[in-house]
């Protein structure tokens, strides 16, 4: 299966790199054709310009300034994310890529006045998140990136199939153990998917 991996820390020497390198090579060990997409390394612009804007839902003019994304996005058949949890949502390289990739005519269509998904080629979704709060004070604040995980992108792209989500969360209470012990799960797990 093609894989695209979209990466979104700043940081080479950070753990979220390390989780990123990780989920690579798991996943081409499981035998996956990988698409290594790190939004920071590649100087992705994530900047919604007035321009973007404008036209927006003009499907192909939209994805002229992004159209090699798009056609990465295109021929995905699973779907990873990895990247940090930072003030309870994705960086705003991760969230720019979404709203300029994921355009009308690229990720859903209006029919009819409802949305329908232009992205069922998608097999499997996974994210590998690493949150500075609790479970608990993520859980209090609504957990928007575990909620965009499993119910907007699965919703997007297979409603009726399991989303593989993975979290560290407490990242700043972390110790050596329980980066190890979340890396050897992120390994385990992304061989299987």
């Amino acid at each position: 299966m093609r894989v695209l991996v979209l990466h979104s820390h700043p940081v080479e020497s950070s753990y979220g790199n390390a989780l990123y390198r990780q989920t690579l090579e798991s996943l081409k060990t499981a035998g996956h054709e990988v698409d290594e997409c790190n939004l920071y390394a590649e100087n992705f612009d994530p900047v919604l310009s007035r321009h973007d804007r404008m036209v927006y839902h003009d499907y192909p003019q939209n994805t002229e300034l992004v159209k090699d994304y798009v056609d990465r996005l295109k021929r995905a058949e699973g779907l990873v994310i990895v990247t940090p949890v930072w003030n309870f949502g994705f960086p705003a390289i991760l969230k720019g890529y979404f709203d300029r990739v994921w355009l009308p005519g690229v990720s859903f269509e209006l029919v009819n006045g409802k949305v329908e998904s232009r992205l069922r080629y998608i097999r499997k979704l996974g994210a590998v998140l690493t949150y500075g709060a609790t479970p608990f004070r993520a859980f209090v604040a609504g957990n928007p990136p575990k909620k965009i995980v499993k119910r907007v992108l699965r919703a997007q792209i297979n409603p009726v199939r399991p989303v593989t989500f993975l979290a560290h969360y407490d990242m700043n209470n972390c110790t050596d153990q329980t980066r190890a012990a979340f890396l050897s799960k992120v390994k385990a797990t992304m061989e299987r998917f």
